[in-house]
C-alpha cells in the first residue's frame, strides 16, 4: 500500500509551509513517528513525523514552499524492514593498483564565441527588470543582460549585485541565501509594525538594588524547595507589569479597525532567542501566576524553543510583551511592539551607576527600562503612569509584588 502523506495544518492562519530539511533520504526506511523533516510555517519551526513505517520516495525538494494539504512524500508501507537496525556497511575491497593512462592530446582550444549580435535593447532592462534595479540603486549599464539582443531580464536583475568598491586583497567572498519563512514572516511584522502604528517610546530607570537582596536572600531556598528552579528577573518583571496593565488597562488592549478590544486578562508574551531566529511564547493568565508559576513556564517555553518544539498555539495571543535585550549587552533600546499588540516592554543589562539617594551620591544596579507603544490607542499619561507604575513595583517588590511577605510569596 502506498501512503500518501500531506502536510498538516499547524494552524488555522497558516495557509503554506516551507520544506527547511529533510531528516531522511529518498528511498530509506522510516518508522511510524518518526522525524522525517523539519517544516518552517511563518511562526514556528515543526517535524513531521511518519504516518505509517515503510520506504519514503519524497516528493519536495528543501526550500519547495508547499500548500497545507499537498503531498510531500509517499510511503511504501508494503516494503519489508532491511535486516539490522542499519544497512550492512559494504565490504571493503582492496585497493586496486592505479594503471597509468596515457592522456589523449588535448584539442586545441575553441575560437571564442562570437558576441550576439547587438540590437537598440543592449543593456535596456525590461520594466520588472528596471523596478528591481532601482530597488537595489543598480545601474542598468553595470549589468550584463542575456536576453534577446543583449536586453536585461528580471532573472539577470535579480541575480544583480551591488558594487563593493575596488577590491585591495583579502577575501571578498559572499553568500547569497534564502530567507526562512519564520524569518520573512517576523521581518513582514516588523516593517508592518513601523508603517502600520503611531509608534512612540518613553524611558525610565530602575534601581535593581532591592530584587537583588530578594534574590540573594532567598534564591538557594527557592531552587531547593522548587525542584531546581531558578529565581530570576523575568518573574518579577511579570508581576510588575501584570499589577501596572490593571492600573493602566489601555496598555492591555488593541485596536480592530474603529473598536477597541480590552481584555481582562494578561496574556504575557516573552521573547526570546532561538536557533531558528527570535520566537516570543505566552505565558497565559500571567496575572495568576505565583513567582514560581511564571519561572516554571518561562524555563519550559524557552527550552521548547531552544529545543525546536515550540508549537504555533505556543505562540498563539499576547496581549503585551517582554523582550530583554540585557542578556545580549544592550544599554538602551526601542523595542518595536509587536502587533496586533499595542505595547511592550523592554529590559537591558544591569549597570552600577552612582545615583543620589536622600541627598547622598551612592552606588547601585541600575536598568534602564523602555516602553514602546501604539500612540492610537494609549496616550502619554497611561503610557508614563504604566512605566512608572512598572517601576514602582520593581523598586518596592517586597510591599507591592509580596504583599510583604516573601517568603509566602516565593511557597517557602
Amino acid at each position: 500500500m502506498i501512503l500518501e502523506m500531506k502536510v498538516p495544518s499547524p494552524g488555522e492562519s497558516i495557509k503554506e509551509v516551507e520544506i527547511a530539511t529533510w531528516l531522511v533520504k529518498d528511498g530509506d526506511y522510516v518508522e511510524k513517528d518518526q522525524a522525517i523533516a523539519e517544516v518552517d510555517s511563518d511562526k514556528a519551526t515543526l517535524e513531521l513525523p511518519a504516518e505509517m513505517s515503510g520506504i519514503i520516495t519524497l516528493k519536495a525538494e528543501e526550500g519547495d514552499t508547499v500548500a497545507v494539504g499537498a503531498v510531500v512524500c509517499l510511503i511504501d508501507t508494503d516494503a519489508a524492514k532491511p535486516a539490522g537496525d542499519a544497512p550492512a556497511a559494504p565490504v571493503a575491497e582492496a585497493p586496486k593498483a592505479e594503471v597509468p593512462k596515457a592522456e589523449a592530446p588535448k584539442a586545441a582550444p575553441a575560437p571564442a564565441a562570437a558576441p550576439a549580435a547587438t540590437s537598440y535593447a543592449a543593456g535596456t532592462p525590461s520594466p520588472a527588470a528596471r523596478k528591481i534595479l532601482d530597488e537595489k540603486n543598480i545601474a542598468p549599464a553595470t549589468v550584463s543582460g542575456t536576453g534577446k539582443g543583449g536586453r536585461i531580464t528580471k532573472d539577470d536583475a535579480v541575480n544583480a549585485v551591488p558594487s563593493m568598491g575596488t577590491p585591495t586583497g583579502g577575501s571578498r567572498g559572499t553568500e547569497r541565501t534564502k530567507l526562512s519563512m519564520l524569518r520573512r514572516k517576523v521581518a513582514e511584522r516588523l516593517v508592518s509594525a513601523k508603517n502600520e502604528t503611531a509608534m512612540l517610546t518613553t524611558f525610565n530607570e530602575v534601581n535593581m538594588t532591592p530584587i537583588n537582596q530578594i534574590r540573594n536572600e532567598y534564591k538557594d531556598a527557592f531552587k531547593a524547595k522548587h525542584g531546581g528552579l531558578g529565581l530570576g528577573f523575568m518573574s518579577f518583571f511579570t508581576k510588575a507589569v501584570t499589577r501596572a496593565l490593571q492600573l493602566y488597562p489601555d496598555v492591555n488592549s488593541m485596536m480592530d479597525g474603529d473598536y477597541k478590544i480590552a481584555y481582562d486578562f494578561a496574556d504575557i508574551s516573552i521573547a526570546v532567542s532561538g536557533p531558528k531566529g527570535l520566537m516570543v511564547p505566552v505565558v497565559r493568565n500571567a496575572e495568576l501566576l505565583t513567582f514560581r508559576g511564571i519561572e516554571a513556564e518561562i524555563k519550559r517555553l524557552a527550552l521548547r524553543a531552544r529545543d525546536g518544539q515550540i508549537t504555533v498555539d505556543d505562540m498563539t495571543g499576547g496581549t503585551f510583551t517582554i523582550t530583554n535585550g540585557g542578556v545580549f549587552g544592550s544599554m538602551l533600546s526601542t523595542p518595536i511592539i509587536n502587533p496586533p499588540q499595542s505595547g511592550i516592554l523592554g529590559m537591558h543589562n544591569i549597570i552600577e551607576r552612582p545615583i543620589a539617594v536622600n541627598g547622598k551620591v551612592e552606588i547601585h544596579p541600575m536598568m534602564y527600562v523602555a516602553l514602546s507603544y501604539d500612540h492610537r490607542i494609549i496616550d502619554g499619561r497611561e503610557s508614563v503612569g504604566f512605566l512608572v507604575a512598572v517601576k514602582e513595583a520593581l523598586e518596592n517588590p517586597l510591599e507591592l509584588l509580596m504583599n510583604g511577605d516573601a517568603k509566602r510569596a516565593l511557597e517557602l
